[in-house]
Order: structure tokens, then C-alpha cells, then sequence
């Protein structure tokens, strides 16, 4: 068995090729767009031999439909994965997913119909966005603030979609690490949107895909689902983050008639498990501790690459951007001096061979603001590109006259 520390030397970036993996950027440009692990942090020859002992282990039955849930032993392994909900009853409140895009189609068209109302902050996931719109679902946006998601901001946009005679679908959150600002929600925040959507009867679908990704030291906040005893909430977990995107494997957990609705969904019930025969594969890995000591290995890469990327874009002084605070997950949220265009900042940083996502992306409207993701580079790439973008955002005028932080 290997770990992301030996897989490093392995020259999978040669594999990244066009055909074969989704978004490719052009040679010699510098992207720090994708949310992917670098090819140097999959575990390759951990995935390889996972296969190998699943298909000693359980044969033929890793290779047929699986049953309709997601194969027991690895639901009731999930299930005692979640230390901040005590009450947690069991493998039965769980469900594995192929992945998270695959459990909002499976919400959005289960537990919703089209003309409702998402509601999700002013900045949220990009492609949870056109998921939803894509399954006729329409979008309300919702103000935030350094905390998260305003409390106030919920409480007034669920009482105007009702006003208009609409139903809400449900209110999509990611309060730990959020993407893309990066911002982790408190406690007394989520419990205060958890007591509004309750009020409103309006399902919370709680999108935790980077909750095993803290690289800063601290107690974690309890999820949403846990604070909740999961009434009302859909908590949505992946491997994407943590193992390989490619695995096409997560899980969500619920109460157990959500779960039993979304079971019960003709695309489950035609072929059973989604994914069946990774999920014999991962269920190895969480059997005999492969997976936890996995993890610390790819919070140490990762926390080198945030490391390495902020002193590239902090070589030119810290003047024209803030930076939001991310204690884990694989994002930095810029947000640039006033004045600057944000089509000037991309134009620049595509002259200078540099790909980034746009804040408009994601639905920002105010102030010119970026996402950079640490995640997919080696570190003296991030290091490199992070130098180049800071002279980009470099504000002189501003540095010299001593006008704010930036």
C-alpha cells in the first residue's frame, strides 16, 4: 500500500491528457481554476491494491448490481463516521451516491419538481448552479457576509418566494469550507439558519464535500445535519476530495424516509448501487484503516501547495486584495482593490499564461473577486504563479498612500 507521499514520484501528469480527462488546460498555461487534486496527490497504488483485495474478498458480488442503498458493510462503516451526531441511528440514514453532482440531479429531481425555488448564497458552487437550472429548478440568491449565509437574508427571500405564490425546493448550503469563498460558518450561525428553514419548512441540502480537509489546527464545527439530528437536513459527502475524483463515489445521509424517497428513484432501481464496485473498493480502505492514514498525507500536501501559493502572491506585499480566511478545503477567495475590472485582472492573467475562475462565475456581484485553487499544482508552480498574479493585482497607488490593508 502507498500513500499521496509516494505517489508523488510517480509521473502521472504525463496521463493528463486531452481525451482522456475532463478540462485540460493548454500546455504552458498555469491553472489555477479546477477543483482537482494534483495527479501527484492520487493514490494510485492505494486505489490499485483496494481493488485487488475487494475483488479477493467478495469475487463476482463486486462485479454485479449492488443492492439498491449502497452495499451494507460500507453504509454502517459511513455511519459511524459521524462523532458530531450521537444520535445517529445507523446504515439505514445513509445512501451511497456517485458522487455529489449525482445526489443534487438525484434531490433536485426526487424532491423537487420544476418551477421551485433554490434558495443559496450570492456566491455559491458554479455547477451545483446549472445543475439546478438544468433541471428547471430557478435560482434565489441570498446575501452573506464574512459569517455566512445572513440569517435575515433567509428569513425575508423564503417569505417572498412563498409571497409569489412558489415553493421552495430547499435552501443549498456548504458551510465548511465553502466554495468558493473558503469561509467556515460558527456554530450559533448555522443553528440560527437551521431555526429559519425550520420555521419555513424548508429542507436544508447541506453540501460537506471538503469537511475531512481541515489543514488548520482548532475544533471542528459540528455539521449542520448533526446540529439538526438531521430533521430537515440532507448532509452530502464525497471521495472526490479525499481519494480520486474518478472513483465517482460519495454518500448522503438523512432521515430515512428521504433517504427511502430518494432509494426509491428509478434510476437506482434500475441497476441498484451507483457504483457499486469502487464502493467494494473504498469499503476495504475504510476496513482496515487505509483511508485515516491516508488522510493526514493529504492534508500535509495540500496544506504545502495553500502554503506556497500565498507566499507567491504575498512577494509583492499584500496591497490590492484580501484574502477570506479558509482553514481547509482547496480555495483561496481574492477579492481586489476597488477599480480594478474583473475582465482587465483575467485578461491579464491569461497573457501571462495564467487560467483563474472569475467571482462572476459564482454568481458574485460585488467587488472584483477571484477563486484560486491550491489543490492541482506542485507547489513551486504555485509558488511561480502566485508571484506572477500578485503583480497583477498590485496596487501601487494605493500601497504608497497607505490607503487600508487591501
Amino acid at each position: 500500500m502507498t500513500s499521496a507521499a509516494t505517489v508523488a514520484a510517480v509521473p502521472g501528469r504525463g496521463h493528463w491528457v486531452r481525451g482522456v480527462v475532463q478540462d485540460v488546460a493548454p500546455p504552458g498555461v498555469d491553472d489555477l481554476a479546477p477543483g482537482y487534486l494534483d495527479p501527484a496527490l492520487l493514490p494510485v497504488e492505494l486505489l490499485a491494491d483496494a481493488a485487488g483485495r475487494a475483488l479477493a474478498e467478495y469475487g463476482p458480488a463486486a462485479l454485479t448490481y449492488g443492492e439498491n442503498q449502497g452495499a451494507l458493510r460500507l453504509r454502517a462503516l459511513l455511519a459511524e463516521r459521524t462523532p458530531d451526531d450521537p444520535d445517529f441511528a445507523g446504515p439505514e440514514q445513509v445512501m451511497l451516491t456517485a458522487g455529489t453532482s449525482q445526489a443534487l440531479h438525484l434531490i433536485a429531481t426526487t424532491l423537487a419538481r420544476p418551477g421551485d425555488v433554490v434558495l443559496l448564497d450570492e456566491a455559491s458552487y458554479d455547477l451545483a448552479q446549472r445543475l439546478f437550472t438544468d433541471c428547471g429548478l430557478l435560482l434565489r440568491r441570498i446575501a452573506s457576509d464574512e459569517g455566512g449565509t445572513s440569517v435575515p437574508a433567509l428569513d425575508e427571500a423564503a417569505r417572498a418566494v412563498r409571497a409569489e405564490g412558489r415553493r421552495v425546493a430547499f435552501l443549498y448550503a456548504t458551510p465548511t469550507f465553502h466554495n468558493p469563498t473558503g469561509r467556515t460558518f460558527s456554530r450559533a450561525r448555522r443553528e440560527e439558519l437551521l431555526s429559519v428553514a425550520a420555521r419555513h419548512g424548508v429542507l436544508v441540502v447541506e453540501d460537506d464535500a471538503y469537511a475531512e480537509l481541515a489543514l488548520d489546527p482548532g475544533e471542528p464545527v459540528p455539521s449542520m445535519a448533526g446540529i439538526a439530528g438531521h430533521r430537515g437536513v440532507l448532509r452530502l459527502r464525497t471521495f472526490a476530495k479525499t481519494l480520486a475524483p474518478g472513483l465517482r463515489l460519495g454518500w448522503l445521509t438523512g432521515e430515512p424516509g428521504l433517504v427511502g424517497r430518494l432509494a426509491g428513484h428509478g434510476l437506482v432501481q434500475s441497476g441498484g448501487a451507483l457504483n457499486h464496485t469502487m464502493s467494494m473498493m473504498v469499503t476495504r480502505l475504510l476496513e482496515d484503516g487505509a483511508y485515516d492514514r491516508h488522510l493526514p498525507v493529504l492534508r500535509a500536501g495540500l496544506r504545502e501547495r495553500r502554503a506556497a501559493l500565498l507566499r507567491g502572491l504575498t512577494s509583492a506585499g499584500a496591497c490590492g486584495w484580501t484574502a477570506a480566511p479558509s482553514r481547509g478545503g482547496f480555495f483561496l477567495w481574492l477579492e481586489c482593490a476597488p477599480g480594478l475590472p474583473e475582465e482587465q485582472l483575467i485578461a491579464k492573467a491569461f497573457a501571462s499564461r495564467m487560467r483563474i475562475a472569475p467571482g462572476s462565475r459564482f454568481g458574485h456581484a460585488g467587488r472584483t473577486a477571484v477563486r484560486l485553487s491550491y489543490a492541482f499544482n506542485p507547489p513551486g508552480l504555485l509558488e511561480r504563479a502566485g508571484r506572477r498574479l500578485a503583480t497583477h493585482l498590485h496596487d501601487p497607488a494605493r500601497h504608497q498612500e497607505g490607503k487600508g490593508s487591501c
